[in-house]
């Protein structure tokens, strides 16, 4: 298969606060910017984040006993990475739409996860792989 490298361009309402919350909080690398976007390293892969209103969004995604809010971006990290970045976002105070917990205990893709938004009400899930060989077990 062809390693790629995905790229993502959503709204935002404000750039400067975008730049807080993705590059200051959650760690991402800064690329190119105008006066109307910014590019950031969204962990290895590109999000374009332009002044704009951001997507409707709406809790219409059954996962288990959970409503998750749809459409969202996501990204899996290995568990220490996932680990430490929850950690992060507890310590800054972040609210979560799912906080960070375990699904799927003991079965075929065991996760970690947690679901918040950035300012602007763009959902997010981050997901944590004890082996992110078992990604797509089933």
């Amino acid at each position: 298969m062809v390693k790629s490298i995905f790229h993502l361009a959503f709204h935002v309402r404000d750039l400067e606060l975008a730049r807080d919350f993705y590059g200051r909080l959650l760690g991402c690398a800064e690329g190119r910017s105008t006066t109307t976007w910014v590019d950031f390293d969204f962990f290895g892969h590109q999000i374009s984040l332009h002044l704009g209103e951001p997507f409707a969004t709406s809790l219409t995604g059954r996962v288990g006993e959970h409503m998750v809010p749809m459409p969202h971006l996501g990204l899996i990290l290995s568990l220490p990475d996932w680990q430490a970045l929850a950690a992060r976002l507890q310590q800054a105070g972040v609210e979560f739409v799912i906080a960070p917990q375990l699904r799927f205990a003991g079965q075929a893709g065991e996760q970690w996860t947690m679901f918040f938004c950035d300012p602007f009400g763009n959902p997010i899930e981050m997901k944590g792989f004890a082996s992110l060989d078992t990604v797509f077990s089933a």
